[in-house]
């Protein structure tokens, strides 16, 4: 019942401060500060390919998973070992490793102009079907940081695995300016 309390306060506040910044006050460092949210280095890729890509005005950002400030992983399959509330924060601390990757890129989170597309992808027994509430971790994050401009289309679905068992796994499309 906590989590779910928590789950509802952070969809609330997302609602009401999130949706409230104006383009004057667009400011998604400031709002990572409010949030109590702290960046980290982004974690080097797995394998043989690199955290973003931009073409044109576009960041194609790969796929990150829940590693926790102390490097470790949220492991484990949503309708066995993890609750729906467990993955959403574990899909909320990938949101926070994907800004990161963002701010690294970018230098200054206000040259995002718009979070386009989240892929999200859910590691989970076969008959799980509550996937959107998992990733809603990373859209209610998005948004609160970004505001209107972290609404995103999206898909979430269900893998039979992941890399390392991560719980997660979200890959995401963003708009930036110069």
């Amino acid at each position: 019942m906590k989590n779910l309390i928590l789950i509802a306060s952070i969809f609330t506040f997302t609602l009401f401060n999130g949706f409230a910044q104006s383009e004057t006050e667009y400011n998604p460092e400031a709002r990572l500060l409010e949030l109590g949210i702290e960046l980290s280095e982004p974690s080097a890729p797995m394998a043989n390919y690199v955290n973003a890509v931009r073409v044109g005005n576009l960041i194609f950002l790969a796929g990150k998973g829940p590693t926790k400030p102390d490097g470790e992983n949220i492991t484990g399959k949503l309708g066995k070992d993890l609750t729906i509330e467990e993955g959403y924060e574990a899909a909320r601390i990938t949101g926070v490793n994907q800004i990161s990757v963002l701010k690294m890129e970018l230098g200054d989170l206000k040259k995002v102009k718009r979070i386009v597309k989240v892929r999200g992808m859910v590691n989970a027994v076969p008959d799980f079907t509550d996937q959107p509430k998992v990733i809603n971790g990373y859209s209610d994050l998005m948004v609160a940081v970004f505001g209107e401009r972290g609404k995103h289309a999206r898909a979430a679905v269900g893998m039979g695995s992941l890399p390392a068992n991560i719980a997660v796994e979200v890959e995401m499309i963003v708009e930036v300016e110069d």
